[in-house]
Order: C-alpha cells, then structure tokens, then sequence
C-alpha cells in the first residue's frame, strides 16, 4: 500500500513490492497472480466469512435477512481500519484495472451468496434478485462509509441502507 500510494499504481513494480517486504520477485509470485491482487488478496476470507453467516442464519429467515447477515459478516471484516480502507479504495477509483477487479470480486461474491439461498431453498430468481439487492446495498454503504461523514461504523451504515432499500421498494 505504501509503495502505491507514494508511487502511484502503474509506476510500482513488483521487484519493488518484493523488495520492500523482504521477498524476490519469484517468491511473490507464488502467492499472488500479479500485483494488484496484493489490494484484494483478502476477498477469498471476506467471502467465506459473508457465505458462513448467509448459511447460519435461522432457517425461518427470509431471503434478504439471510443476506443481511453476510453484509453484517462483511463490515465486521471490513470495517476495523477506516483510514486504511479508504486509502485503498483512493487506489481501487483512481485505477481501471483495479476497479475492474473490483467488479470481478463483488459480482464472485453476488454469485456465491446467490448458491448460498438456493441451498436454503430459495428458488434460482429470487435468490439472485436478493443476492444482487445484497450487492447494491453494500456498494451504497460502503461509498457512504468511506465518505465518513457521520462517524458511523460500517455495520451501522449496512443496517441503515438495507432499510432504505426495504423503504424504497415498499408498494405504496
């Protein structure tokens, strides 16, 4: 992070990133594909961690409060160091290729928590719509989050926006 920020993304290099965590570029190699999964080389634990609560929710949980335990699951993950997450994010939006991948890393998500309803019985749409809901909500927190306004923590802005989505799809 350190080398990005001073840097820039583009002009780091992985020789560099190695060196400066005591490494050779080889030995780097066989823990990350490149260097920008050093930025998301936690998803495979914030995934695993949203799809465990998704799956321990009560059985009698409906669909979007399954989901609303995997967004609580991932701002427990997410939400311990404020100052460096949006540091990252600072990288993640100035950078294409790293808003690629986060893409990529939210859309795996979407589909995992979507086999996690199917396997608590949610038939195939339903279980996607929730899961993508699930995906939104936590993409509008996260953003008002790391904008810091209010001070709140992440679970608090995940709660919040999971009820306006439940207040805004209200039939009138």
């Amino acid at each position: 992070m350190r080398l990005y920020v001073e840097r820039g993304y583009e002009q780091t290099t992985v020789a560099e990133i190695a060196a400066a965590a005591g490494l050779t570029a080889r030995t780097f190699f066989r823990h990350f594909a490149d260097k920008r999964e050093v930025l998301f080389a936690g998803s495979e634990f914030l995934l695993a961690r949203m799809v465990e609560a998704l799956g321990a929710a009560p059985p009698g949980d409906g669909p979007m409060r399954a989901v609303a335990a995997a967004l609580d699951a991932a701002a427990g993950v997410l939400g311990r160091d404020p100052a460096w997450s949006r540091q990252r994010q600072s990288l993640i939006d100035a950078n294409a290729e790293l808003r690629e991948r986060e893409l990529i890393k939210m859309a795996t998500i979407a589909a995992a928590l979507a086999e996690g309803l199917r396997r608590r019985g949610v038939p195939a749409a339903d279980a996607s719509l929730a899961a993508e809901a699930g995906i939104a909500v936590f993409r509008v927190a996260w953003e008002q989050w790391m904008a810091g306004e209010d001070g709140r923590e992440l679970a608090a802005v995940m709660t919040a926006t999971l009820n306006r989505l439940a207040a805004v799809t209200a039939a009138e």
